[in-house]
């Protein structure tokens, strides 16, 4: 699929009207996700050996330092993965965003410990994603780059391939987002991250599994998310555990994007939840809450949901999760076929969906162009404006 090709049909719109209003490349990029993910998974494989031999000898020192970095969405992507990654690697591994690296490298890069930096970028043009790198560099005694991109032609594909301590992730051509929102970059790099520094899946199948998820709820669940989007909510809420309150985080702002800021939104834990954040509800609140595949974070997620729907009306607070629960039952609950086993990083990849679906609804209800929800550029698609400032002394 190429950038120059109509937007699909079967989002709830037809293919025309979502190129006349604005929104051809998002909704075209959210409906490719599911193939992408499967090109993913097959550069991964043929990279395999080479990323072993650049990651392994580093990955072998118990002193290794990691850190996920990027900027918005692909900060979150770092916060999504964090713990997961560093369960399976035994190593200390840290969602640290490039803005926080860059104003306060103090804090962040520090000291003689090495550290690989992984680094998340869609474009690589932002003035943090490529300041970051350059800074740590120069703070650290040692500093590795693991860097993941979606363009060749970025600043930070260009600083790093064929450096001595660099090793490039390219995603495929598609996941460069045209549009203004971060929708197949996100998933893609998240995978390919994933898949790449926790190694490959004891399912070979997990991968597929996902992908048919995501299409099924391409199909299934357009029109039902178009007509939510149409209840014209004015507060939107996302609640989710562990890996999924990154991925929470990733939603709200999704909706705050596509909606040029029209729709006030939130995320939190659902514990979190409960202290303070639960005052934002009213009758003009939507919350989505992404149920684990956890046996224990389960059950914290299904007691909001029972919270929850006692205090508003039950189409107002949506759970979506894969795991089949009598508590989970009505138009108000989604269920995702086929992924019940897989740990929540994977989840997080057909979950997502949900949200860019909800968001591109929302913002053609509101009367916006979701390719460009800020035609006045007050926010841009690459971050401009920033200036970089010097470090004085070595941290």
């Amino acid at each position: 699929m190429t950038t120059t090709e109509s937007a699909p049909s079967g989002l709830g719109y037809p293919s025309a009207e979502l190129q006349e209003r604005g929104a051809g490349h998002t909704a075209r990029e959210i409906a490719q996700q599911p193939q992408l993910w499967r090109e993913v998974e097959r550069a991964v494989e043929a990279r395999r050996a080479e990323a072993a031999a650049f990651l392994r000898p580093l990955l072998a020192r118990e002193d290794v330092r990691i850190i996920l970095t990027g900027a918005g969405t692909s900060a979150f992507a770092g916060e999504v993965l964090a713990a997961d990654l560093g369960r399976h690697l035994g190593r200390r591994v840290e969602a640290i965003a490039t803005t926080d690296l860059v104003s306060n490298p103090r804090e962040h890069l520090s000291g003689d410990q090495p550290t690989l930096l992984v680094s998340f970028a869609r474009s690589g043009d932002s003035p943090e994603s490529v300041a970051a790198t350059r800074l740590a560099d120069e703070c650290l005694s040692e500093c590795h780059h693991l860097v993941v991109t979606c363009n060749v032609e970025g600043r930070l594909y260009q600083d790093h391939h064929g450096a001595s301590r660099s090793f490039v992730l390219t995603m495929p051509a598609e996941a460069n987002d045209h549009g203004f929102a971060m929708t197949s970059s996100f998933t893609c790099m998240l995978l390919a991250v994933r898949a790449t520094l926790g190694g490959p899946t004891d399912d070979a199948t997990v991968v597929e599994r996902l992908a048919r998820a995501g299409e099924q709820l391409l199909a299934d669940r357009a029109e039902s998310v178009r007509a939510l989007a149409d209840r014209g909510y004015e507060r939107i809420v996302y609640l989710g555990s562990g890996p999924l309150k990154g991925l929470a985080r990733e939603s709200a702002l999704k909706m705050l994007e596509l909606s040029a800021g029209r729709v006030t939104t939130w995320f939190d834990s659902p514990l979190g939840f409960r202290h303070g954040p639960k005052s934002i509800v009213d009758p003009r609140t939507l919350v989505v809450v992404y149920v684990s595949n956890d046996p224990h974070t389960r059950l914290y997620d299904l007691d909001i949901v029972a919270e929850l729907r006692a205090a508003m009306p039950a189409q107002d607070v949506i759970a979506i999760g894969a795991v089949l629960d009598d508590r989970l039952s009505g138009e108000s609950s989604w269920l995702l076929t086929g992924v019940a086993d897989v740990d929540d990083v994977h989840l997080a990849l057909p979950l997502v969906v949900c949200a860019q679906l909800l968001a591109l609804h929302v913002s053609l209800a509101l009367g916006k162009t979701p390719d460009n929800p800020f035609p006045d550029n007050a926010v841009n698609r690459v971050v401009q404006g920033v200036t970089i400032h010097p470090v004085t002394g070595r941290p």
